[in-house]
């Protein structure tokens, strides 16, 4: 049985027991999550998403039948095995018609367990392989829902069809908002590793001192705070595939230990000297250009070598504006649903606005800006109900005259101008001040990477 065989929630009051099975599973080579009571086991089951629940018949509070509905709820296919005493036959039997998967009845075959646990692995992977294939004939269209209908997308489609059958890492560049996380899922699903987990993490989002840990794992006592084992997302994502967002903030000691996993297909915990097999696809994306970073040296050439088996680049908005009308109608149909309006369309210079907008923040600006428009219509979207924000490469647009007073603004049009302006200012200084390091100035501003990053590009701000 290899390490990478699934992953199992087991939720029991008893702590013993509980040890006592996930010691069981672990020499099955399954990865093991914990919880004592149903509220913390409901948390895990959205943080976690384990590919089998073993749950106690008899908890106080939350017990096993209701667990297992509301466990349903979130995840319908999950297959949810019942522990139940030995003289608790009937709750077994009532177990099972309500859905359960199987029942264990205390005291355990090891065997049994094992015996069980790998079936309804074996059931959940058939039904994953049901699915992927019944939509396999939809990706195409469902990509194009998402981006829409240019010649454009449709080439992207097929770098995205192409690459999916390899087994390449691939390097997804994109500007913010553009997709990346998308056409990862895309790539994914229509993988031969459709059927597994797929596994995102943003780069930008977890702190330096952290991100080892997320993704390796770490021992128990690693460092404080760690106060209990920990599979990193690696072996999460065994036999799946692992989305690296915004790689280009991983820091430079990271990238080294990244680069020795690819090599080697193992990954030591923190705190560990014991290897850890993993079995990843590795899908990494950038809104910066990860070749240049590789050459001026702020990443790793040996890396980005490694990774960069096939490129997919995901054009902005502004360079297939006959997406935009396809998309502004996509999203008022999702969000008259979301509100249970009856927006009928975009009057004509609301439309003409759209597309002669450049979109900085790509496909997800416009869908905030078209979820609020339609907030805010009642019969039609006009151009007074799409907010559209003034933008320059150098200066936002502040009308002002040479005495520095606004001329033809609202007061909300006053204090937003001012807004940018000394949100430009600080940014800028700041940036000045760490000699152009983006994460130092995030951390300074108390700001995450990606918003200082947005805004540098959208100000045009010169970084060194």
């Amino acid at each position: 049985m290899g390490h990478c065989s699934g992953k199992v929630l087991i939720v029991d009051d008893e702590g013993e027991i509980a040890l006592a099975l996930a010691h069981v599973m672990q020499r099955a080579g399954l990865t093991t999550v914990l919880a004592g009571d149903g509220e913390s086991s409901l948390e895990a089951l959205r943080t976690e998403n384990p590919d089998v629940l073993i749950v106690d018949y008899r908890m106080p509070g939350m017990d096993g039948m209701e667990l297992m509905r509301r466990a349903r709820r979130l995840d319908e296919d999950l297959p949810v095995i019942m522990i139940t005493g030995f003289a608790e036959v009937r709750g077994a039997v009532d177990a099972i018609r309500a859905g359960a998967f199987d029942y264990l009845a205390k005291p355990f075959n090891h065997r049994d367990v094992v015996r069980i646990v790998m079936s309804a692995l074996d059931e959940r992977a058939c039904k994953r392989r049901s699915q992927a294939s019944s939509e396999g004939g939809r990706r195409a269209g469902n990509l194009r829902k998402v981006l829409g209908p240019s010649e454009a997308v449709s080439k992207l489609i097929e770098d995205v069809e192409r690459v999916a059958k390899s087994n390449f890492n691939v390097v997804i560049l994109g500007e913010t908002g553009s997709g990346k996380e998308v056409i990862a899922g895309a790539i994914h699903q229509a993988s031969p590793r459709g059927e597994r987990s797929f596994a995102p993490v943003d780069c930008g989002a977890i702190p330096e001192t952290l991100i080892e840990s997320e993704l390796f794992g770490h021992e128990r006592g690693a460092f404080t705070g760690a106060s209990q084992q920990k599979a990193g997302r690696f072996e999460a994502a065994c036999r799946g595939t692992l989305f690296l967002d915004e790689i280009s903030n991983m820091p430079l000691a990271s990238q080294a230990k990244l680069l020795r996993v690819l090599q080697d297909k193992v990954v030591y915990r923190v705190g560990s000297s014991r290897p850890v097999p993993v079995d990843v696809r590795l899908l990494v994306a950038s809104n910066e250009d990860l070749q240049g970073m590789a050459e001026s040296g702020s990443f790793r050439r040996d890396l980005y070598f490694r990774l960069n088996e096939f490129t997919v680049r995901i054009p902005p908005l502004r360079q297939r504006k006959e997406d935009i009308p396809y998309l502004a109608m996509h999203f008022l149909d999702i969000t008259n649903a979301e509100l249970a309006k009856l927006v009928k369309g975009f009057s004509g210079t609301a439309m003409a606005a759209l597309v002669a907008y450049d979109w900085p923040g790509n496909v997800r600006q416009l869908r905030s800006v078209i979820r609020r428009a339609v907030l805010l219509a009642e019969n039609i979207v006009t151009e007074q109900h799409l907010e559209l924000e003034p933008r320059s490469a150098d200066e936002p647009d502040m009308r002002s005259d040479s005495s520095g007073r606004s001329e033809d603004l609202t007061l909300r049009a006053i204090v937003r101008n001012n807004t940018i302006r000394v949100e430009r200012d600080a940014i800028a200084r700041t940036l000045e001040k760490v000699g152009g390091n983006k994460a130092k100035a995030a951390r300074l501003l108390h700001v995450d990477y990606k918003t200082i990053h947005s805004k540098v590009k959208e100000y045009g701000i010169k970084t060194n």
